[in-house]
């Protein structure tokens, strides 16, 4: 990693994993100049996932469409952004372990995001299942 402010070579002088949200945080120092600054790591699900679409084709996983469909769900919510984000986070971790032949399918996507949004909220639960019908 290079320096933000001059682009020279950087040293990691802390690092946190966030289970949660599957990232890494780190806190950099320019070698040269000494700014500090702060990077995160995360994973980019669209080149690693693969969800089945219609007719059987492959296409990249979309954390930003899933994130989309609980904000509208959740929009009645003062907090619905925050919340979808974190509910996007934890979506995404259970569909880690649920692979079917290399690729989610789309069902899959649908049945995890709705059950976490009902344990969250009730009617946003409803209204997933509503716009997001099996």
């Amino acid at each position: 990693m290079v320096c933000i402010h001059c682009g020279s070579k950087t040293r990691v002088i802390n690092s946190r994993l966030q289970k949660r949200a599957n990232r890494v945080w780190r806190r950099r120092q320019c070698l040269h100049c000494q700014a500090v600054f702060t990077t995160e790591e995360a994973v980019q699900y669209g080149g690693a996932w693969a969800v089945e679409g219609p007719k059987g084709r492959p296409k990249p996983f979309s954390r930003d469409k899933l994130l989309l469909s609980l904000y509208n769900s959740l929009g009645h919510r003062k907090t619905a952004l925050a919340d979808a984000g974190h509910l996007a986070d934890t979506v995404i971790k259970k569909l880690a372990g649920q692979f079917e032949g290399g690729a989610l399918t789309a069902a899959t996507i649908r049945r995890t995001a709705q059950v976490a949004l009902a344990l969250c909220d009730k009617a946003a639960g409803v209204h997933y299942e509503a716009h997001h019908p099996a």
